[in-house]
């Protein structure tokens, strides 16, 4: 296979017009497998097909993208560094962006590799380049030149060459071009931030974090909201959260939520801020996040209460995150009249409304609801059944005619909610007593698409695999149920395929 790679090499190299054989050496390539590959290009020069990238033809460049995406992969980093490190250097400045992301692409291989990342360390105008693809107009450049950026960031010698040299000049240079290049920037260095304390501290020393953080009290207001991302990425991991402290972050983010009242444009900035603050309860402490900035909480209880769909959305995705948590629950229990509306209210958006904010208050009502065996207390389980009781004059009836309408999305978040209570004793007791529920849960006959059935195993597995179920539920019942689920989500019995055919 080596020679006939070689012969076609040979016959590109002697045509003017090469479009057919490159077709013949991509169709040749496209045979071998990656493992086999491996042999039959190393040791041959493709030369000639990077010089051919150097053209106006885009089916030319084209086919010599995918033949050396193929060529390049299969070759190991090392190899790429000591053989094609120009070649990629060229890629880097080709007009046409394909060949920027091979070349970008290639690149972070290299600098992940110990032994080949030393290649582009030492080679200050590839490194160069990179950093100019971020400023590039395309979105897939910037993105893969900020991966190559990242991959580099994870060694010393990568930090070191980015933030104590005149990489650093060059990063800010690019930063300066426009609003959306700075934010590019800032997404590599809040990625890299990410990785450990030590990478936080070089981003921190070169003045990008200081800078990012201004951001958010600045007079655009657009601006604010894309900061406020950033920094809620910054949060993610523990260092970033102490950062962040350190700096005053948190109580600086919370005056913001108390000023938004008297902010006309607040809108566009706010559920950024709320969805900080929600993050952060579930990461670190709900109740000492909700202790500590009480703006948070009342904000999101007020949201929940707002005209406006995005405000909405934000404070119903906010309290099904904290209602994940057992101690996020019991936070929202202690603020009691004020819940209590707010439930009503997700209640009321769960039976009327836009279909996109029924389903996230169906969901978020599912994650207030869920307790899983080991948080089963007394106290735990009277809390959501109070909860439950709390949606409707008859809650049961109330998600049945939800699951019942011809949504998928809808139907599948309603079966969410039963999936939740079925766990429970109470759950079980309700669903028992109401006539007709246990042959709606055993009727393979609703809901057709596969996210149905699915939702519908999850509820059948959430009752069988309960401790209380066999008792609550009585044998035969629970028998049925165990038969549905060992025999899966998609069964169709036999008969009912009979008749069907006998119907056509």
């Amino acid at each position: 296979m080596a020679a006939t790679i070689e012969s076609l090499l040979e016959e590109i190299s002697a045509v003017e017009d090469p479009i057919e054989e490159l077709q013949n050496l991509k169709t040749a390539l496209i045979s071998i497998p990656i493992s086999a590959l491996r042999d039959s290009v190393s040791g041959q020069r493709f030369n000639v097909i990077f010089s051919l990238l150097n053209s106006n033809d885009r089916e030319q460049v084209d086919l010599c993208v995918d033949i050396l995406e193929r060529i390049l992969m299969a070759l190991s980093p090392v190899s790429l560094a000591q053989n094609y490190r120009v070649e990629l250097q060229g890629g880097l400045n080709h007009p046409n962006a394909t060949v920027k992301i091979l070349a970008l692409t290639q690149i972070g291989r290299i600098v992940e590799h110990p032994d080949a990342a030393t290649e582009v360390l030492n080679n200050q105008d590839i490194l160069r380049a990179v950093i100019n693809c971020i400023g590039e107009e395309k979105m897939a450049v910037a993105k893969q030149a900020i991966q190559s950026l990242c991959k580099l960031s994870h060694s010393k010698p990568g930090l070191d060459k980015l933030f104590q040299g005149d990489l650093l000049k060059v990063m800010k240079d690019v930063m300066a071009k426009s609003d959306i290049i700075r934010y590019r920037i800032y997404e590599l260095v809040v990625e890299i931030s990410s990785v450990s304390p030590i990478s936080l501290g070089y981003c921190a020393n070169s003045s990008f974090i200081s800078q990012l953080i201004g951001e958010l009290t600045g007079d655009d207001v657009l601006i604010r909201a894309t900061a406020i991302e950033m920094v809620t990425t910054l949060a993610h991991s523990q260092h970033g959260r102490q950062y962040l402290a350190q700096q005053g972050i948190m109580d600086k983010i919370s005056n913001m939520i108390r000023g938004a009242e008297t902010d006309p444009f607040s809108s566009l900035y706010l559920p950024g801020l709320v969805k900080f603050f929600g993050n952060l309860a579930i990461m670190d402490s709900p109740q000492q996040v909700c202790e500590t900035y009480p703006a948070f909480l009342n904000k999101v209880f007020e949201m929940a209460m707002d005209p406006d769909p995005a405000m909405i959305g934000v404070a119903l995705d906010t309290l099904g995150l904290l209602g994940t948590t057992v101690e996020g629950k019991q936070v929202l229990q202690k603020t009691g009249e004020k819940f209590k509306s707010v439930l009503s209210r997700m209640s009321q958006l769960a039976s009327s409304g836009a279909t996109e904010l029924r389903v996230r208050s169906l969901d978020a009502i599912a994650q207030l609801l869920t307790l899983q065996p080991e948080q089963q207390t007394e106290d735990l389980l009277a809390l959501t059944e109070s909860w439950f009781q709390l949606l409707s004059k008859q809650p049961m009836d109330m998600i049945r005619n939800i699951s019942t309408q011809p949504f998928p999305e809808l139907h599948c978040g309603a079966l969410r909610i039963f999936t939740a209570v079925a766990a429970q004793p109470w759950g079980q007791r309700l669903m028992i007593s109401t006539p007709g529920f246990v042959e709606f849960v055993l009727d393979r006959s609703t809901g057709q698409t596969k996210e149905a059935k699915d939702a519908k195993f999850d509820l059948v597995g959430s009752l069988v695999c309960s401790s209380t179920a066999a008792e609550i539920l009585g044998s035969q019942h629970y028998i049925r149920l165990k038969t549905y689920l060992r025999e899966g989500p998609y069964y169709v019995s036999a008969v009912a395929s009979v008749s069907t055919e006998g119907a056509e």
